[in-house]
């Protein structure tokens, strides 16, 4: 099963700017943001994430109900979130 796990952002990368630094349940990782390129991103901002890209904005409430349901599916949720934990995206 492949989720769609939100996250906040935190800093929109200054010398990358398809880059930002996400918080997904206390995991801080850079994740892609090009796919919403021309969608007015800044930290605090909310955005769906799936396999290190951002796939949309949306908002907190959203978000934590999200968070509230994924981390009640238990398996599915604690796997996506080693893949997350495991994954690193280059800078340069």
């Amino acid at each position: 099963m492949c989720l769609g796990i939100p996250g906040e952002i935190v800093q929109i990368l200054p010398d990358r700017p398809d880059l930002a630094k996400v918080d997904v349940s206390g995991v801080r990782r850079a994740i892609n943001i090009g796919l919403l390129d021309g969608e007015h991103l800044a930290p605090g901002d909310w955005i769906l994430i799936h396999v290190g890209f951002a796939l949309s904005k949306i908002d907190e409430e959203e978000a934590k109900a999200a968070l509230a349901f994924l981390e009640g599916i238990g398996q599915a949720y604690a796997d996506e979130m080693a893949a997350l934990r495991d994954s690193k995206i280059e800078k340069g």
